[in-house]
């Protein structure tokens, strides 16, 4: 029997992210989850390391490199509208449990403990926190670099994103902001070492 988990995985590549926005650079579900992931690791990291609270960067990026595998078959709904009311959220929340238990069937029985986990976006809570935080985080950067390519049309975007993110009052996001968030405005010139 041929189980197709990890094809349909392949397949966030082809669902796009922003639709009701005009993009300079075009993103899938695909290149934003591996930002995710990358920053749910570095927000994990900083937790560890600079605020020495136990944390497991490893379960961080896992989680959030499937954060969004539903998106498969629900494909990406735009945030004014997954949210505009309590009918269309509560819609797209079950839309979105379907497509979990779609994408566990799809995985041979011996795995499906281990992978349903990281389709919550981690197995406790503390975990969903940092892949939370780092999916805004990796809008955020999305905004800037929109931005800093003269689209005008992410600034409002950005204003909101960033708000959100301060607003989670994370030590370890606070420390990304102001160390680490300053180098996504250079140049490749200006990164240089």
């Amino acid at each position: 029997m041929s189980h197709a988990f990890f094809a349909l995985i392949s397949r966030l590549k082809h669902i796009t992210r922003w639709s009701l926005m005009r993009n300079s650079q075009p993103e899938n579900v695909m290149e934003h989850s591996h930002m995710t992931a990358v920053l749910a690791h570095a927000l994990a990291v900083i937790r560890r390391d600079v605020f020495h609270e136990p944390c497991n960067p490893g379960d961080a990026a896992a989680a959030a490199l499937f954060h969004d595998a539903t998106e498969i078959f629900t494909g990406d709904m735009p945030t004014p509208v997954k949210y505009l009311n309590d009918e269309i959220t509560s819609a797209y929340r079950a839309a979105e449990n379907g497509a979990r238990e779609r994408l566990l069937s799809a995985l041979p029985d011996e795995l499906r403990a281990s992978y349903a986990p990281l389709l919550e976006s981690g197995a406790d809570e503390e975990t969903r926190k940092l892949v939370h935080a780092a999916d805004k985080l990796s809008a955020y950067v999305k905004c800037l670099e929109e931005e800093r390519a003269g689209n005008r049309e992410f600034r409002l975007a950005a204003q909101q994103t960033l708000i959100k993110l301060q607003a989670l009052a994370m030590p370890e996001v606070d420390y990304f902001l102001a160390h680490c968030l300053p180098a996504f405005e250079l140049t490749l010139d200006e990164l240089e070492i």
